[in-house]
């Protein structure tokens, strides 16, 4: 995989992680770009680990 593909995947992942935190009901956007970024830093893991 790319290294450009690996950032799409990031990006992708995170945006997507926040959208469906904010619409299960996040306390507000804060909340939900935290949860976004544990879950970018899981995937990031993921693909150094993979390597």
């Amino acid at each position: 995989m790319s290294l450009l593909a690996q950032f799409g995947l990031l990006a992708a992942v995170f945006a997507i992680t926040v959208a469906v935190a904010d619409l299960a009901g996040a306390a507000n956007l804060g909340v939900a770009l935290g949860i976004g970024q544990i879950v970018f830093m899981a995937a990031a893991m993921g693909l150094l680990l993979k390597r």
